[in-house]
């Protein structure tokens, strides 16, 4: 079994990756705190998407998948806020919540990927032009994307959470994605959103070339 550790828990509206970078501006007194403890150390804190609830005062319902991150940058201004940058590490399951005294704190494990046939290097290639196609839509529909010059890894088991981060999907879907335990099955899950996503910019494209607008923003 893997081993467990107590982390400093940071819930948020997002969905961090591994390998993704996280810019954070702090100003609630408990992530302060939070900051104050672990800036001597290792550094090192978990993210969490809040299914349900808000960002400030607790209370939230927070997704038991995250991501452990690494803080790169922290920098205190004048008012005592803080903006931070970090970067996602590996992915983690939280065994138990810890009371919030005096911030989130939580007993967690790693979630490596479980065994499994593999992803064909044609259907993942395929994959990757998939969402450079999607992207390239989005554009000519005047909407701003994430770079797509951003180097996917040859890895499937890497590459998948790197265009999911890419890709213009939810929070929710994006928690999904980091939710499935074996690489082919990521692949197709996040196949089947671009596909879904591919859908309506080709819709919002057709409506475009016959004058009747780009359609409602999405």
């Amino acid at each position: 079994m893997e081993s467990t550790r107590r982390l400093p828990m940071f819930p948020l509206g997002t969905v961090l990756f591994p390998t993704g970078v996280l810019p954070l501006r702090v100003f609630e007194p408990r992530y302060r705190h939070m900051l104050e403890d672990l800036l001597p150390g290792t550094r090192e804190f978990g993210v969490v998407l809040i299914e349900r609830g808000s960002e400030v005062g607790g209370g939230e319902v927070r997704s038991g998948v995250g991501t452990m991150a690494r803080i790169l940058e922290a920098r205190e201004s004048e008012d005592g806020h803080w903006a931070v940058v970090a970067m996602g590490l590996q992915r983690i399951v939280v065994d138990r919540w810890l009371p919030d005294d005096p911030y989130p704190m939580a007993e967690v494990r790693p979630f490596p990927d479980r065994p499994g046939p593999g992803v064909d290097p044609a259907s993942y290639a395929a994959l990757r032009d998939r969402l450079h196609r999607l992207l390239d839509g989005l554009v000519a529909l005047g909407e701003i994307i994430p770079s797509d010059r951003v180097e996917i890894a040859e890895d499937p088991a890497l590459g998948s959470l790197q265009m999911a981060a890419l890709a213009p999907l939810t929070p929710f879907d994006r928690q999904r994605i980091l939710e499935v335990g074996r690489v082919e099955d990521r692949c197709r899950l996040l196949g089947n959103l671009l596909g879904e996503g591919q859908e309506l910019v080709d819709l919002r494209l057709r409506a475009g070339e016959s004058g009747a607008g780009p359609g409602p923003p999405r």
